[in-house]
């Protein structure tokens, strides 16, 4: 029997995957454990759990995978200063540190991270082959191209090439510093959102605005060929030795200084967020289109953190470029942990592979789960008020609970391996309460009141909600809500612009119909989540609608929820309703008060 232990450390999103005889047992983000949003520091503690979870210890490991190549990257970054020299000292000097203590003594690091325990070998995969090892391997496919975006590796940005077997080659690549992750990312900082986490609400505000920039991106900031090469103009950006993401060309080019965080979102972010998402999916297709025209290939497998684009990954679906499409649910550097993994049991250690239908990656519930005794334990030591169930009963009060408008927190099964919660870590509403949008972002998720929230419907059904066809089990792909569920606009309504467009109810499913009638869609079956399968069947026999909202069991600032404590206290601190804790139902207005409750909110500017 030989286990393999992937990780990914020190940029952002640490985690730990652990593999053994090529099966996928275990893995999860460090931040789901330490509670700091993405975590980058060694990923100890989501190494503990994948070692518990395999029933081991660190001693019966074969194999330790980083997925990177440290020395490499490394290098790229004193070139970059010295290319941009003396302009980049600055950053230069912020970054050195960390590299010095840390980064350049992986195998010292990965030991003390280990407690010692391990002595095998240590392998180091290169960034862009974790992603496309990651891609491929779980995915259900014999053979397939693959196609890498993110924002860098240690040069490569974008990559694309063939899986085949038990192996997967790299054919072409484009390298930093020309990148579609950091043009997005760019944007991401110019509109006043962080940089490596606020991408999606670029992504979300997209529909609110016009594309009115994209010849100034193609222009100016951006040259795409057809050949889904592209060329960026570092004259507008920052990022290779300053310490922002845009440069005062950028600025004067759309009209002004980046928008200060937490400010009002004008127009104008509204539009330069359609703009740049159209960029995207231009230059993905573009991408995509030589890639099938090269390889021959009818199935495509995507990975890096330009795969979290659902949009741009719905397009692409209905151009119909590739007959089928696999999505690495934690496709970011999280996923790299697991890709590493991966290709070291089928490429280095050169063991088979056979491809398993819908694929080998259990719907990502790769993480903990918790037991009825450690669940009472916690919730009888904070004086909990609560009831257990038999789960036919209790997945009837949920329906009941959801019919009468209340929003409720899950935490059932093993938590979910990616940034999407996928109904084992969960927020869940009644998709056709037309106040539920705005309560569960103002009152629960403290967020804008722009974002959208995402359907979780049962898979045979989708197509009676949604033009979708196909299954989507990880939340990656945004599809338009069917035309015969919309409302007609009147002629007011059709007259409106921008965020005004956001309180119009436009189908009888609202709280999950964006403003351009299109939902970010999870398809759930009974075979990887019974449990969340049974709870949204139980709603369809009361209501007749199996889909319900789903979003992140989590509030803006902090992680999703990962055990009972965690859970418990999201519920206490927010307006949620209702708890589920396995076969446990609490109800909020039963609940004794929480102490914490208004440090909690201060602490991530909440109020």
């Amino acid at each position: 029997m030989t286990r393999i232990l992937g990780l990914s450390a020190y940029y952002h999103d640490s985690a730990a995957a652990l593999v053994q005889d090529g099966h996928i047992i275990a893995a999860a983000q460090e931040e789901r454990f330490t509670r700091i949003k993405q975590d980058f520091n060694f990923p100890e503690k989501a190494v503990q759990y994948c070692l518990r979870e395999a029933g081991i210890t660190a001693d019966k490991l074969d194999a330790v995978v980083f997925y990177d190549k440290p020395f490499v990257k490394f290098e790229r970054i004193l070139e970059t200063y010295l290319a941009t020299a003396p302009f980049g000292i600055r950053s230069f000097l912020m970054a050195m540190p960390l590299w010095l203590r840390q980064k350049l003594f992986l195998p010292r690091e990965i030991d003390k991270g280990l407690g010692g325990g391990y002595t095998g070998p240590i392998y180091f995969t290169q960034h862009h082959e974790s992603h496309a090892a990651s891609a491929f391997f779980p995915s259900p496919y014999d053979e397939a191209a693959f196609i890498t975006l993110d924002g860098v590796g240690e040069w490569t940005t974008t990559s694309w090439g063939v899986g085949n077997g038990n192996r997967v080659e790299l054919k072409k690549e484009i390298r930093f510093p020309h990148s579609l992750g950091l043009l997005y990312s760019a944007f991401t900082y110019y509109t006043g959102f962080k940089v490596n986490s606020g991408e999606y609400k670029i992504m979300g505000l997209a529909p609110y605005g016009e594309p009115k920039y994209v010849d100034a991106i193609l222009g100016n900031l951006i040259d795409l060929k057809a050949d889904g090469s592209f060329w960026l103009d570092q004259s507008y950006f920052d990022y290779c030795g300053g310490l922002t993401m845009t440069s005062e060309k950028f600025h004067r080019l759309f009209g002004g200084a980046p928008r200060s965080p937490e400010s009002l979102v004008t127009q104008r972010e509204m539009d330069l967020a359609a703009s740049v998402q159209k960029v995207t999916e231009m230059a993905v297709m573009n991408i995509a289109r030589h890639v099938r025209k090269e390889t021959g290939m009818k199935n495509l497998c995507l990975a890096g953190g330009v795969a979290l684009n659902c949009v741009a990954n719905g397009v692409l679906l209905r151009e119909n470029i590739f007959d089928n499409i696999w999505i690495q649910p934690a496709a970011g550097d999280a996923g790299g942990a697991l890709g590493a993994a991966l290709f070291a049991w089928h490429q280095i250690l050169d063991n088979p592979r056979k491809a398993v239908p819908g694929d080998s990656q259990s719907g990502s519930y790769l993480g903990p789960k918790f037991g009825m005794d450690e669940i009472r334990r916690y919730l009888d030591s904070v004086g909990a008020k609560y009831k257990t169930y038999d789960e036919d009963i209790l997945l009837s009060k949920v329906a009941d609970l959801l019919n009468d408008g209340k929003v409720i927190g899950c935490l059932q099964g093993r938590m979910e391996f990616g940034p999407r919660a996928l109904g084992s870590r969960s927020i869940i509403g009644d998709a056709r309460n037309t106040e539920m949008q705005e309560n569960m972002n103002l009152k629960i998720k403290f967020r804008e009141s722009f974002r959208p929230f995402a359907p979780s419907c049962l898979e045979e059904r989708v197509s009676d909600y949604f033009e979708l066809e196909e299954e989507s089990p990880y939340m990656l792909l945004v599809a338009p809500v069917r035309k015969n569920r919309r409302k007609k606009m009147t002629a007011e309504q059709e007259k409106l612009f921008g965020i005004e467009k956001l309180n119009i109810h436009r189908s009888d499913i609202p709280a999950i119909t964006h403003v351009d009638y299109s939902a970010r869609v999870q398809t759930v079956n009974a075979r990887t989540h019974p449990r969340y399968y049974n709870m949204i069947k139980a709603f369809e026999a009361k209501t007749g609608y199996g889909v319900i909202v789903n979003t992140s069991f989590n509030i803006r600032g902090e992680p999703i929820v990962c055990t009972p404590e965690d859970a418990y206290k999201c519920f206490m601190f927010t307006d949620l309703d209702a708890l589920v804790l396995e076969n446990c139902l609490c109800l909020k207005e039963d609940q004794p008060p929480l102490p914490g409750a208004e440090e909690h909110k201060k602490k991530f500017k909440l109020d």
